[in-house]
């Protein structure tokens, strides 16, 4: 009788080295963050902090020896100054039409370039030529190229229809910056709808043919939802740019015919009144308002995100 010996079962030893090394390479990947993070800190918020200090000061620089804490006595004049108001409902009026202007052509040129036609690669770069083109340059050529008075382009189209000449930069101010502003961000918009139109499942859409649906009632049901996270990153990009925008302003119109934004005030009372103190206490009023906008976009952006992009 042959007996089987069975053969001693030798159990491996966890290893250990799995764990320590997983942390290491974590304590590496936040090391080289720290760079980064630090140069972040010292270009935007350590300047934030001395813009704080110096609007809890009483400064004007045509008295530079009558410089002293004030605390909040210019946030106090500020608030109730009437220019702050007006200007905040012009930085709304300027930057809520711009954005919707931008983001409705964007969506109507990202539907047609998202089309296959000859030329379509030289059609997209001339429409993204916009966006590169210099602020304060795009305005000189809006200002005296197209809505001049007398030589500009504008009023050259409309005097072949018999229209009287029209004094943009003077009789309609807050429609030429808009105009700029909305022909300058309309390619930003349009790429990125246009990325989320190359995005979509091209299988849904023939499926959606076959079943009878229209164009109309294609885009309205699935391509239009579909496109809603990408419509809320661009207005939230958009807003938060042009919420800053001063270049076309101080060039165009400065600040007339109810232009005056948030940014033109500041640089007003900086530059013109002299008043540092009140000047950056408007700053960071400026910031307060494009934090509060930012805060409320990103809000529903992740909303969107957690409900659509994360699945049911």
């Amino acid at each position: 009788m042959t007996t089987l010996m069975k053969a001693p079962t030798t159990r491996r030893a966890p290893n250990t080295d799995r764990p320590s090394r997983k942390r290491g390479g974590l304590a590496v990947s936040r090391a080289l963050l720290w760079p980064a993070l630090i140069a972040s800190i010292v270009l935007t918020q350590i300047p934030f902090v001395v813009t704080i200090f110096y609007s809890l000061q009483s400064w004007n620089l045509l008295r530079p020896g009558d410089r002293g804490f004030t605390g909040l006595d210019n946030y106090a004049h500020v608030l109730s100054d009437g220019s702050f108001l007006s200007s905040l409902g012009a930085t709304v009026a300027v930057t809520g039409t711009s954005v919707v202007l931008s983001t409705l052509l964007g969506m109507l040129f990202a539907v047609l370039l998202d089309r296959s036609f000859p030329g379509r690669g030289v059609a997209r770069t001339l429409m993204i030529t916009p966006f590169l083109v210099m602020p304060a340059a795009a305005a000189l050529i809006w200002k005296w190229s197209i809505l001049d008075a007398t030589t500009g382009m504008a009023n050259w189209g409309l005097g072949l229809l018999g229209i009287p000449p029209v004094a943009w930069n003077t009789e309609v101010p807050i429609v030429t910056i808009i105009l700029v502003l909305t022909w300058q961000y309309t390619p930003f918009a349009m790429l990125i709808l246009l990325a989320g139109l190359q995005a979509q499942n091209k299988e849904v859409l023939e499926a959606a043919a076959v079943d009878g649906a229209g164009p109309l009632r294609t885009f309205s049901w699935i391509t239009l939802p579909h496109l809603r996270q990408y419509i809320e990153i661009a207005v939230l990009l958009a807003s938060i740019m042009l919420l800053q925008v001063f270049d076309p302003i101080a060039i165009m119109t400065r600040g007339t015919g109810g232009t005056k934004t948030l940014s033109y005030l500041l640089y007003e009372r900086a530059f013109v009144g002299l008043e540092v103190g009140e000047a950056t206490a408007y700053g960071v009023m400026t910031v307060l308002v494009t934090i509060l906008v930012a805060t409320v976009a990103l809000r529903t952006l992740f909303k969107v995100f957690s409900t659509e992009g994360l699945g049911r």
